[in-house]
C-alpha cells in the first residue's frame, strides 16, 4: 500500500510540474502573434512578463527590443 502511494505522490508531482506553465519560447512567440495581429496591448503585455519572469534570459534582450520599437511606434 505504501509503495502505491509513493507512486501516485511521483505521477501527481510529474503531472503537475509538466503543466506548471508556460516557458519562456512559448510565451515570447506568443507575443510576436499578437503583434502580428495588431493586439499590441496584449503583446506589451506578455513581452514585460518576459523581462520580468526571465530578466537574464536572450528573450528577455529581445522583448525590451520589441517594447523599445513599440514605443518609438508610439503604441
Amino acid at each position: 500500500m505504501k509503495r502505491i502511494i509513493i507512486i501516485l505522490v511521483v505521477i501527481a508531482s510529474v503531472t503537475i510540474a509538466g503543466c506548471s506553465g508556460e516557458n519562456v519560447k512559448e510565451v515570447f512567440e506568443t507575443a510576436q502573434l499578437e503583434e502580428l495581429q495588431k493586439n499590441y496591448d496584449h503583446a506589451k503585455e506578455l513581452y514585460n512578463k518576459i523581462i520580468e519572469k526571465y530578466p537574464e534570459s536572450a528573450y528577455a534582450a529581445k522583448a525590451r527590443e520589441k517594447l523599445d520599437g513599440f514605443k518609438h511606434a508610439g503604441y
